[in-house]
């Protein structure tokens, strides 16, 4: 998604007001929050923004979302009033800027999903790195290093990068992605300070459990997933990064 209307050279002069409302992406974040590990990575100096961003032309950093937790979210939008509508707008999404200045999203893929789905034509992005200046390879392979990508499928295999879908539009449902984060909402697990910990929890109750299980009865399989869960709590299981190839 390129930056319209010069925004990426107004970027560098809005730097101030980018880290202010950068502080605000993180109000209330924890070492457990993603949101933390975005801003534990980056050199706060280097954040720039706000802009705004169509959502239809951001480019996604994972292949798959839990479409069940994005119903949630779009409830959550309906329901909320023109002050909790705001509230949601207002926290940024952090994106790399990449080659021919697109943009690519580092966190709230599931938001993006609800509210492009909602109507929302776009939201408030700041820059957190800018890597414009190397090819689409090597900053893929950036990216993973950093640990912000995600380019496993719905089956929790790895991918290419190439595989990961261009638009928010293209990002497939992983239904144990949405009951990960039905088991982490039900205290079946603290939130890890690692990008992408509901992703490898996804992928520790995908090996125990039935996808048909989730389809014929989801809250049955949360309270199943609460006791697959009682046996790891102490630290049998630990989600770790999965390394890249």
């Amino acid at each position: 998604m390129a930056l319209q209307g010069g925004e990426s050279e107004e970027l560098g002069s809005r730097s101030g007001g980018a880290r202010q409302t950068f502080q605000s992406y993180l109000t209330g974040a924890t070492p457990g929050d993603r949101r933390y590990q975005v801003a534990s990575s980056i050199d706060r100096d280097g954040v720039s923004g706000p802009t705004n961003a169509a959502i239809r032309k951001v480019h996604p950093t994972q292949m798959t979302v839990g479409y069940r937790e994005v119903a949630m979210k779009r409830r959550r939008w309906r329901e909320a009033d023109v002050s909790g509508k705001q509230s949601i707008l207002q926290r940024c999404t952090p994106v790399v800027l990449g080659p021919d200045a697109n943009c690519y999203v580092l966190d709230r893929h599931h938001w993006l999903c609800a509210l492009t789905a909602e109507g929302v034509p776009e939201v408030p992005v700041v820059v957190v790195a800018d890597m414009q200046d190397i090819d689409q390879a090597t900053m893929w392979s950036e990216l993973d290093r950093r640990g912000w990508c995600h380019p496993y499928d719905a089956q929790g295999h790895r991918r290419n990068h190439c595989e990961i879908p261009a638009s928010i539009a293209g990002l497939q449902d992983d239904p144990f992605r949405s009951l990960a984060s039905a088991l982490l909402d039900a205290g079946g697990y603290a939130k890890d300070p690692m990008h992408f910990s509901e992703f490898a929890w996804a992928d520790f109750l995908r090996s125990r459990m039935q996808a048909r299980d989730l389809e014929k009865d989801f809250d049955a399989a949360v309270k199943t997933a609460l006791v697959l869960t009682r046996g790891v709590a102490a630290g049998d299981f630990c989600p770790v990064s999965r390394p890249p190839i």
